[in-house]
């Protein structure tokens, strides 16, 4: 259930071409890269918030994925140009990222994404309930 939908500049693209490692026997992406595709698009809007995992480490917080859906649509071959977008969508209690990657030339949607990550106290090694208030800073928003 979605609390808050988030405000548009909690996104951010990257756009990179396939190279021949991801690839599987088949000639196209190998459907585990895909995950990597999401890492590269989840660090860009990490970035773009200054809450990179370096960050998150500093502020005491690990934010674990607990949870993660893909949704292959058509595959990707060696040399496509991909458009890789994350966009937050959720943080009240947990951070929720949902992804699009598309053909960088046409905008044909190959692959759609969602991970759920939760803050964990470094310290402790406990779970929070809520995201921290470091998150809400860095997002630029209320702690409810």
């Amino acid at each position: 259930m979605r609390k808050a939908k988030a405000p548009a500049r909690w996104w951010a693209e990257v756009e990179m071409q396939v190279q021949f490692f991801d690839l599987d026997p088949m000639q196209i992406v190998w459907h585990g890269n895909y995950v990597k595709y999401l890492e590269v698009a989840r660090c860009a809007l990490f970035d773009k918030i200054d809450y990179n995992y370096a960050q998150m480490r500093a502020s005491g917080y690990a934010w674990p994925i607990i949870d993660m859906h893909l949704r292959y649509a058509a595959p990707a071959a060696f040399g496509q140009r991909l458009l890789l977008r994350a966009e937050i969508v959720e943080w009240e209690n947990r951070l929720h990222i949902e992804y699009a990657i598309t053909d960088a030339a046409s905008g044909k949607r190959l692959n759609r994404a969602t991970t759920t990550q939760v803050a964990v106290d470094i310290a402790s090694g406990e779970m929070c309930f809520a995201s921290p208030a470091i998150l809400f800073e860095k997002l630029g928003v209320t702690p409810p």
